[in-house]
């Protein structure tokens, strides 16, 4: 009896997440995106750094 209550809630997840997948885009990782260069530079300058601007134009660490 607990064998079969398992299968079942297996194939329950494996439904779940074959629906979730095929959609294309996981909704919960939509919001780990950076966004837009507005959306960028707006949160680096409220949170004190600075511009994003000035940040892509300084030079490259990996010279």
């Amino acid at each position: 009896m607990a064998d079969e209550i398992s299968e079942l809630m297996m194939a329950a997840i494996v439904a779940v997440l074959a629906e979730t997948r095929g959609d294309g885009d996981d909704p919960a990782q939509i919001a780990r995106q950076l966004g837009s260069a507005w959306s960028q530079d707006h949160r680096r300058q409220m949170t004190g750094k600075k511009s994003l601007m000035s940040a892509r134009s300084g030079r490259s660490p990996w010279r």
